[in-house]
């Protein structure tokens, strides 16, 4: 009796064993879920956008300016103007990313700022651009300034 006790015992714990290896690698498949996460996997030097809150549905990234994202050229391109919901800055001047509802180089429209020490907005719905239009799916271009630029319309 002892025996098959010990047996018993034994598969128990073999089959314990088993089950939490495939219990950790599920939780390491999980995909990124907040804002902070993305700012960690962020490129040095960038700004981001993301199409859904809490930066999900990556959008793109720029280094530089972009006067229209609806055109087709630079980084943000065609179908990515007016669907940001979520921003990330992970700059390295400290310069503030400025969004606008206009397109063009003379940064027309509304605008509004997110500073470099935020380092994301992971809900632009409660947020509005200098013109009062809603910054949520209102994104159509952005550029690089400084805080002193932004004349205190920041993202929240």
């Amino acid at each position: 009796m002892r025996k098959i006790s010990a047996v018993l015992t034994a598969l128990g714990i073999a089959s314990l064993s088993l089950a939490v290896p495939a219990a950790t690698a599920h939780a390491a498949a999980q995909p990124v879920h907040t804002c902070k996460d993305a700012w960690y996997g962020a490129t040095s030097g960038y700004f981001y956008a993301y199409d859904g809150i809490n930066c999900v549905g990556f959008l793109g990234k720029a280094s530089g300016n972009d006067s229209n994202w609806g055109n087709g050229s630079g980084p943000f391109q065609g179908g990515d103007t007016n669907k940001a919901s979520s921003v990330l800055n992970k700059g390295t001047s400290g310069m503030a990313v400025a969004v606008y509802n206009g397109t063009g180089t003379d940064w027309g429209g509304g605008y509004s700022c997110l500073a470099r020490s935020e380092y994301y907005a992971s809900n632009l719905s409660d947020d509005k651009f200098s013109s009062g239009a809603g910054v949520n799916n209102g994104i159509s271009s952005h550029r690089w300034a400084w805080n002193s630029e932004c004349y205190g319309h920041f993202l929240k």
